[in-house]
């Protein structure tokens, strides 16, 4: 099996987590995202939405986090708890993920990727949107009044969140006062899951790098995001 990954992109921690918490053997690709790897012509042929990460199972290529995530469980681990069977259990699961993929992560992204790779400023607007966002984490959290975001157990659920909130300490984002059931449940998985929580850290450390000393992307052509001149932030 072989995942190719960034090592400090949120999705690429996520699935990294989860192969390690279910065991799997596989082989770590970095992809250069500098370079723009991930936007040639090959890398095209495994996923053509030509994003990070994907996964080659023995030449089955599945790309898009929370997808990958689902089928390690479903393949390699069917009785596992990361991934109940129970239909309700289930779909609180899924439903973590989908608020991640659709509602908490792109406003994260916004705010601390976006301008620190690219040519984004972080404004009151994406201030906002990022605050509304965690405030609808923080209200199932305080809802389910549970250890894990899913429930009393570590799910797959956790990983893809984790690496969210992680965005956010990596920039020195404060929680505690305004989300503390947010900050109780992100430091008690890392306390819980120290094996785990190592995988992500390092990405923490590459990306606080970053927001102190933006990458030189110039030579780099996105189609979408507007490359940030070489010495601005």
């Amino acid at each position: 099996m072989k995942l190719y990954a960034v090592s400090d992109g949120p999705p690429s921690l996520a699935v990294r987590m989860a192969l390690e918490a279910l065991n799997i053997p596989y082989e770590h690709i970095s992809v250069d995202y500098g370079k723009a790897e991930h936007l040639t012509e090959e890398y095209g042929k495994m996923n053509p939405q030509k994003e990070i990460p994907v996964l080659d199972d023995d030449g089955f290529f599945l790309s898009e986090s929370n997808a990958i995530l689902q089928y390690l469980c479903e393949k390699y681990a069917p009785e596992s708890e990361l991934y109940p069977k129970d239909p309700k259990e289930r779909a609180v699961v899924n439903h973590r993920l989908c608020f991640n993929l659709a509602f908490l992560y792109p406003q994260i992204s916004a705010y601390v990727m976006a301008p620190i790779f690219f040519d984004y400023e972080r404004t009151e607007m994406g201030l906002k949107k990022l605050n509304m966002a965690l405030d609808a984490f923080e209200t199932y959290l305080k809802r389910t009044g549970t250890k894990y975001v899913a429930g009393n157990g570590l799910t797959i659920a956790d990983f893809p969140l984790v690496t969210s909130i992680m965005c956010l300490e990596a920039i020195a984002f404060k929680l505690d006062e305004k989300y503390p059931t947010v900050q109780k449940w992100y430091a008690g998985f890392k306390q819980a899951h120290a094996n785990l929580w190592a995988i992500t850290e390092k990405g923490m450390e590459e990306i606080r790098e970053f927001e102190k000393n933006p990458p030189d992307l110039s030579g780099m052509v996105h189609p979408i995001h507007p490359i940030r001149k070489v010495g601005t932030k």
